[in-house]
């Protein structure tokens, strides 16, 4: 079976109560269970952490273990120099994916640190976002 990791960044444990006319009302728990059924053929793990830190870990034990990194790096896209050089320093492809559109929010978020080093970036869908890029993994042939 291949497995596809979901690692979301710090604030993102609050989808669908947090700032609902950016993010929406939908929780992760509900986004999960319309992936699995939708691609019943991948094992999809969902990790958050608020810590940087940690999501290094994530990414770091990402290879061997997952066939693709789905990357909601948060607050931290705008500013980790860290998070980056783990997404470059692993073999396993990443996809960058935020659930709103970052260019269209504050001037402070229009820079992400890590879509240079990622596989391609999405945004704007809001959870869709999410499938489009287990679509995007596919299409990689990371996923097959």
């Amino acid at each position: 079976m291949k497995r596809i990791l979901i690692l979301n960044g710090p604030n993102l444990n609050l989808q669908g109560r947090r700032d609902r006319a950016v993010y929406g009302t939908e929780s992760f728990d509900e986004l999960l269970t319309d992936l699995r059924s939708r691609y019943p053929d991948k094992e999809i793990e969902l990790v958050q952490s608020n810590i940087e830190g940690e999501l290094i870990d994530a990414l770091q034990r990402s290879e061997g273990r997952y066939d693709g990194v789905l990357l909601n790096a948060g607050g931290y896209t705008h500013t980790s120099v860290a998070i980056r050089d783990a997404v470059s320093a692993v073999a396993t492809p990443v996809v960058e994916v935020h659930i709103s559109s970052i260019l269209a929010r504050e001037e402070f978020r229009h820079t992400s640190m890590i879509a240079g080093v990622c596989r391609g970036s999405i945004m704007g869908f809001g959870l869709d976002s999410y499938r489009l890029g287990i679509e995007a993994l596919d299409g990689l042939n990371c996923t097959e």
